[in-house]
């Protein structure tokens, strides 16, 4: 009798599923392994350093809230270090370590606990962080060249975004070194071999689909390929804005966070084009060399109305049923 007071049986659908949220963020981690290693082979220490004062700072934080409002702790369920490491990989390996325990704080509590936790935020706790902190634009735009290409002395390194801004081609930065990441740029975006490795896991374990990244991307891809700027060759001036900047680490990891996505398929398609059409646009014509991030916090905004345009039709109810129902109701309005 004991052993069955402890059941606790949900209302109808049930559901079953070989993944939880331990393991989703398991996933994650994982597939972000590979980024975190090139960030490290080419910033050196510096690198790890951000990662792990992030990570830990988000854990404190979740920690905390949850303590002092008398809460059950969550942090087992890994979202938390999940958004540490994605809120570092949109660092430079440069910053202060203050700057990523102020984003903790940003993203742990102010985005995600006092909107009620995991599930429950709006916008993606790593990207609203990387927004806020650019409050210190110099710190946050402020690039360290990886060791990697060019020794060990520390010299800031102007990234291919800020030549594409002007409708340039990067100077002495190849396509290749854009894809492997022999580049400046934020921790996790350098690499977009790393990233793209990272996203085919997902996709293979079936954390996420295709859906976003390739809506997003492709938008990215075909925008840019018939409207390059200053002149230059289409093909060029398409895989540099592809391989550049957060794209790819927003595509694959940022636009697909379960709680500020679509879950509707053809919702889906809708959202990564929306973030493909801002990034192009905030790129073109924006002050802000790089879009990834506003684009995707606007369509975070927007992802309520586009589960309601895309909403599917409840079981048994068919087209006319729907219909009726509405003439029903502006009758029922009218009277």
């Amino acid at each position: 009798m004991n052993e069955m007071a402890k059941l606790t049986v949900s209302s109808s659908p049930h559901i079953r599923a070989a993944h939880t949220t331990q393991s989703i963020m398991r996933d994650v981690i994982i597939a972000l392994v590979p980024a975190m290693i090139v960030a490290v082979v080419m910033f050196g220490l510096s690198a790890l350093a951000v990662i792990v004062v992030s990570v830990v700072a988000c854990v404190f934080f979740e920690w905390g809230y949850r303590k002092l409002m008398h809460k059950d702790s969550t942090i087992s369920d890994g979202s938390a270090v999940v958004t540490g490491v994605l809120m570092a990989c949109c660092l430079p390996a440069n910053v202060p370590l203050w700057i990523p325990v102020v984003g903790a704080f940003f993203a742990i509590v102010l985005v995600k606990q006092l909107y009620g936790g995991i599930g429950k935020n709006f916008l993606n706790p790593a990207l609203a962080a990387r927004a806020f902190l650019f409050s210190w634009p110099v710190i946050m735009t402020t690039w360290v060249a990886p060791n990697f290409t060019y020794g060990a002395d520390v010299v800031t390194s102007a990234t291919p975004m800020s030549f594409l801004h002007m409708g340039q081609l990067p100077e002495g930065i190849s396509i290749m070194g854009t894809f492997l990441g022999t580049i400046g740029g934020s921790l996790g975006e350098i690499s977009s071999a790393a990233l793209i490795l990272g996203g085919i896991y997902l996709v293979v374990r079936k954390v996420i689909s295709v859906r976003i990244p390739l809506s997003y991307l492709l938008t990215v891809a075909v925008i840019t390929f018939i409207f390059p700027r200053g002149g230059n060759d289409n093909l060029t001036w398409m895989l540099y804005n592809l391989f550049s900047g957060g794209l790819m680490l927003g595509a694959i990891f940022m636009a697909t966070d379960y709680t500020t996505s679509p879950i509707n398929p053809v919702g889906q398609i809708v959202y990564g084009i929306g973030c493909g059409l801002l990034t192009v646009f905030i790129r073109y014509f924006g002050s802000y060399v790089e879009g990834v991030s506003y684009a995707i916090l606007i369509m975070n905004v927007c992802v309520w109305m586009i589960d309601m345009a895309f909403r599917p039709r409840r079981f048994g109810v068919s087209k006319e049923d729907e219909k009726k129902a509405k003439a029903q109701k502006k009758e029922a309005a009218a009277k």
